[in-house]
């Protein structure tokens, strides 16, 4: 029994050395990760190059739209050439795409994924097949039209960086994103860059940089390719000229916001509308402006609908219905349990659900025998362990219900400061990993949440 504990004592101080270590480690790369959290209320994911860098993406988030919180900096860094001009999607797999500005001059644009927003891996350079290396291929913007088809439009130069740009459009030729058809003029005059579409019923919305003037103006049509008809014009806003990369994004009330880079004096603005034809005075924002350059936001409503039950309860796997989720020796696995088995392990798959430690809308699972432990991952394992107070531990021992991935009325459960990482079984170990396309995954990921054991 000694011997036992002496090994205890070792693997507790090797436990917390271990997650101060981690701790020191998530502090340095991931600034407060409570703005990312994918809960239930509507949050803004904005990925930026910097005024300092051109090479290395920012990302930044917020729960209102106003205020943005760093995420991650130098969160992705091409193989070569540049990342301006970051524009971000989340596709129909629930990976995160980037499309962006490869060089000065050339007919590529990159791409870039992620499942969770912080780590991104490099796919792939398109050539667009316009006017070569001699010529300049800018600002690509994702946009997702109404019946799904997903396009990039990007602003082309024949003659470089002082040339003549007008938009193109090119189109997803296939659900991986990997395929694009030839580029289509949008039917705009020449001298115009930065075009970002949105549509609002049968009407395309297109507000973009007039090079001459340096105002962004607004053009409206029936028809993605036109033809276009300008309903904002010179000063037409009252914003001043000298801005550039305009980005929207619609608000929880259904008002627009659109933000653009006053490149000249580097400070970054937004402004609201209820109809995208007469805008608010622009509004700086603070804590951006010098910093952040042309970015996208992408509004996110992940889990706006899935309610988990609380109180005390039970989590059932979905593929094995005869395991429960239990912590063993303070480590969670799924075991087999039933309302025969001893009090003692039906206990240890017993939780108090409750508003998560972190907030958000979520969800933490607190142990029925241990008062005070509760369910977080670390090493993307799923411990027990006591709440410390720390804003680690709360983020960590934080999970977000999502409508089952395996369908049939099961849930399951997002990682609230990993998003992208959902709990799953795996050789029956409780872990996190990152969501996966397939049947496997999405059985192993999904529970119910039954009465409780015990």
């Amino acid at each position: 029994m000694r011997a036992y504990r002496r090994v205890l004592t070792t693997l507790v101080a090797f436990s917390v050395f271990s997650a101060t270590v981690l701790a020191a480690v998530t502090a340095l790369v991931l600034v407060p990760t409570a703005a990312h959290a994918a809960g239930p209320v509507p949050h803004y994911l904005m990925t930026a190059f910097t005024n300092s860098s051109e090479s290395n993406m920012y990302v930044y988030d917020s729960p209102n739209a106003s205020t943005f919180s760093l995420v991650r900096a130098n969160a992705y860094t091409p193989p070569s050439g540049l990342i301006r001009d970051p524009s971000v999607l989340r596709h129909t797999d629930g990976y995160y795409y980037l499309v962006y500005t490869t060089n000065w001059t050339g007919d590529t644009i990159g791409f870039a994924r992620s499942a969770d927003t912080v780590s991104w891996t490099f796919l792939r350079n398109v050539t667009v097949g316009l006017n070569g290396a001699t010529g300049s291929t800018w600002a690509p913007e994702w946009f997702r039209d109404s019946d799904g088809s997903v396009h990039v439009i990007f602003s082309a130069s024949a003659t470089g960086t002082a040339g003549q740009f007008r938009p193109y459009r090119i189109t997803a030729t296939d659900t991986a994103l990997s395929s694009w058809s030839a580029p289509v003029a949008l039917g705009i005059p020449a001298n115009y860059i930065d075009s970002f579409v949105v549509k609002v019923g049968s009407t395309y919305h297109n507000f973009l940089k007039n090079e001459t003037t340096k105002y962004i103006e607004h053009a409206t049509a029936t028809s993605l390719t036109g033809p276009w008809s300008f309903t904002g014009t010179g000063n037409w806003a009252g914003w001043g000229s000298g801005l550039e990369g305009p980005a929207l994004t619609r608000l929880p009330d259904g008002r627009w916001r659109i933000y653009f880079d006053n490149y000249t004096g580097r400070r970054y603005y937004h402004a609201d509308s209820s109809d995208l034809a007469t805008f608010s005075a622009k509004v700086e924002m603070t804590g951006l402006s010098g910093t952040a350059r042309h970015f996208t936001v992408l509004r996110e409503d992940v889990g706006d609908t899935t309610a988990v039950p609380t109180g005390n309860r039970s989590l059932r796997s979905a593929n094995f219905p005869d395991r429960h989720l239990r912590h063993r020796s303070n480590v969670a696995y799924v075991d087999p349990l039933n309302a025969s088995s001893p009090l003692a392990d039906r206990r240890d798959a017993t939780f108090t659900v409750g508003a998560g430690l972190a907030g958000g809308g979520c969800h933490s699972f607190q142990s029925v025998n241990l008062p005070g432990y509760y369910l977080r991952h670390y090493n993307m394992r799923l411990v027990l362990q006591r709440d410390d107070g720390s804003a680690i531990f709360k983020g960590d021992a934080t999970f977000c219900g999502r409508a089952g991935l395996a369908g049939g009325g099961t849930t399951s459960f997002e990682s609230y400061n990993l998003p992208g990482r959902y709990l799953r079984h795996y050789n029956y170990e409780m872990r996190l990993d990152l969501k996966a396309s397939g049947s496997v995954f999405a059985s192993d990921a999904s529970f119910m949440v039954t009465s409780p054991l015990a």
